[in-house]
């Protein structure tokens, strides 16, 4: 199974890929490509794909961390190309999402209506964890969440008229069956890293042993980090590839705690597990 960065906030240098604020990864697992997320820009999702030779076309399914625009806003330019592909999400992905940015509300939210969504795309929405290929599977609603969630004081969600802060009830990751044990893809962690990977191990009953993505710690504290890389060291997780979210403070501390198998993962990156 290979895993590979197609949009991130920075690119591998040399490598001509486009970097953006955003995440976008391709799974290829038994000839078959997985999309999880899409950046934030058809221009950005469509050129990186070409730079890995991979078409629209040819991808198996489109996987949706939350509705969050720089993670949903290649997802039209996908679609227009294959329209039949199926999309899999949180049903709390329609829930109109609003950003503060200095001191004006910015819509960032799925950027398919409805109507639109359930009449011309092949949505799959559910809690519940879905195999989307095999051994490529959702994991499905983040809950419990006793740990600390990857929260910003500049996110909000209208709901039933109101404007409350966001309850990022539709992030999930994506979770990779390599056998024995278990890799973990986030997005960006909003419903919490420890929360998530603590749902993924109880739910799929196996150990995980490597984690990719946006963990959300940018703006966290060093002794939340310093608890967060213990526990994952409990955990038995020797590998972490973290990108746009998660902070180079954060994956300083976290290498000092996990060992050497902590790194960047920008836009061009790939491992095969």
């Amino acid at each position: 199974m290979r895993i590979t960065c197609v949009v991130d906030d920075s690119a591998l240098p040399g490598s001509r890929f486009l970097s953006q604020h955003g995440l976008s990864f391709l799974i290829e697992s038994y000839e078959r490509y997985i999309l999880f997320d899409t950046g934030a820009s058809g221009k950005v999702i469509l050129h990186n794909l070409t730079r890995l030779g991979v078409e629209p076309e040819s991808l198996s399914a489109v996987v949706l961390s939350h509705a969050h625009t720089d993670h949903t806003g290649g997802l039209a330019a996908i679609l227009e190309r294959s329209p039949d592909i199926p999309v899999y999400a949180h049903p709390d992905i329609f829930i109109p999402r609003l950003s503060l940015r200095e001191d004006r509300l910015k819509d960032v939210s799925f950027p398919l209506s409805w109507a639109t969504a359930m009449l011309k795309v092949r949505m799959n929405l559910s809690k519940e964890p879905l195999e989307v290929s095999p051994g490529v599977w959702t994991s499905g609603d983040i809950n419990p969440r006793p740990e600390p969630e990857g929260r910003s004081d500049r996110h909000f969600a209208r709901v039933e008229g109101r404007l409350v802060p966001d309850p990022y009830r539709d992030d999930m990751a994506l979770v990779l069956d390599l056998g024995d044990r278990l890799a973990v893809v986030c997005g960006c962690c909003h419903a919490g890293i420890l929360n998530t990977l603590r749902v993924v191990r109880e739910r799929f009953r196996k150990p995980i042993e490597a984690v990719f993505g946006g963990l959300h710690l940018e703006d966290t504290d060093e002794a939340t980090i310093i608890r967060v890389g213990e526990v994952l060291k409990g955990w038995g997780i020797s590998k972490l590839y973290g990108n746009h979210c998660t902070g180079s403070k954060a994956l300083g501390l976290l290498k000092e705690i996990l060992g050497e198998n902590v790194e960047p993962f920008p836009a061009g990156s790939s491992v095969v597990l």
